[in-house]
């Protein structure tokens, strides 16, 4: 059997990556002077304005306004012609404290939100993620890196990326497309733009083992793409979820990531669910893998825990069991487990939170123990 599967990423530059790379930063800083700050921060991004808002509970203080034009400089908009930079975009902050009823409601093992959160591992590539995802995102991370080493002078920030992969029976054969799309300086050709897409970056990135004959490879299929990022639209933090996860190999959750200290489980609960499901397909128990959990704001323990196998020979309920006895999954134990209260954020913002090699991401590692504790009947 065919089928497709695919994946978007998007450059450093892009409106509503930039807002996520905000919104961490910022918390990324709190959490240098602070490793109990919670925060739920929401930046809006749009011409010539920053909008930072949300909850914040700490007792330290941070020049939010300089972070997020010290982010905009760092991604590179610095020029006056791209009608958004770091020098001289305005900042507007309405932070608030946490609701009083969520303080005295929170006990400090507790959940810090309700939602549904998902994890997945395939076997397919190495890093256990999606074919479609690695290569969306090694496309755009690529652009940035020839972008900001000045390797190729004429690409701006803002771009995006979107692959599509085609399966026979559970096995990536063949990329079916690839469409880039790089905002550029206004003198560079549509030719010259499309032959530097092609040479130093599909084909630097994507193994030519899944290109053919057939693939569609589309650059800026409306031509030119000179005005972007902030300019052309507006951003706003956690509005890339799809980019953030699995692309369309499984779902990305009941909500966003960026912004949010490790006691919101939409973020720390997703990290340790892709654990659970990197665990589970290394241990060799199935090929791909899903994790499902779900939490109620205030419990210590998610309400319910599902799998999705394609092993139709495991016992499921056993295998949750077994899960639920080696993995800490209360709020406290994920984040105790996977070292969270740590300024790593940022690092996550871009690129997707999954499949990344960096030893500050616990969530990638692999326990041979825990291997072994799976493995055993």
């Amino acid at each position: 059997m065919k089928y497709l599967r695919s994946a978007e990423a998007v450059c450093q530059g892009h409106p509503d990556k930039i807002a996520d790379q905000i919104s961490d930063a910022i918390l990324d800083e709190l959490l240098l002077k602070d490793p109990y700050a919670k925060t739920s921060i929401e930046t809006l991004i749009t011409t010539g304005l920053i909008y930072v808002a949300g909850e914040i509970s700490t007792d330290t203080y941070v020049d939010i306004p300089n972070i997020a034009r010290n982010v905009l400089i760092d991604i590179g908009y610095i020029k006056p012609e791209y009608g958004f930079d770091g020098y001289t975009a305005g900042v507007i902050t309405t932070i608030n404290d946490q609701s009083p009823e969520l303080a005295l409601g929170l006990s400090a093992t507790g959940a810090g939100d309700t939602g549904i959160v998902v994890g997945y591992a395939t076997n397919e590539t190495e890093n256990f993620m999606p074919l479609a995802c690695n290569i969306a995102n090694s496309i755009v991370r690529k652009i940035d890196e020839l972008r900001k080493e000045d390797i190729i002078n004429f690409f701006r920030p803002d771009g995006k990326a979107l692959a599509v992969v085609e399966y026979e029976d559970g096995i990536p054969k063949r990329v079916d497309s690839l469409t880039v799309l790089v905002q550029h300086e206004p003198w560079v050709s549509e030719k010259d733009l499309k032959e530097a897409v092609i040479e130093e970056v599909i084909k630097k990135v994507v193994d030519n083992k899944y290109i053919d004959e057939n693939t569609k490879i589309i650059i800026n299929p409306l031509g030119r793409f000179i005005i972007g990022g902030p300019m052309a639209d507006t951003g706003l933090t956690g509005r890339k979820t799809i980019a953030d996860a699995y692309g369309t190999a499984a779902p990305s959750g009941g909500s966003a990531f960026s912004g949010k200290d490790p006691t919101k489980v939409d973020r720390s609960a997703s990290y340790m669910a892709r654990y659970i499901a990197k665990h589970i397909v290394a241990s060799g128990i199935c090929s791909k893998c899903k994790v499902e959990l779900s939490y109620v704001i205030g419990g210590e323990y998610p309400i319910s825990v599902d799998l999705e196998l394609d092993n139709t020979n495991i016992d499921k309920s056993k295998l949750i069991d077994k899960i639920k006895n080696i993995f800490d999954l209360s709020p406290s134990g994920i984040i105790d487990m996977l070292n969270l209260r740590k300024p790593i954020y940022k690092k996550t913002s871009v690129y997707g939170h999954f499949g990344k090699s960096n030893e500050d991401f616990e969530w990638e590692s692999i326990d041979n123990n825990i291997l072994g504790e799976l493995k055993n009947e």
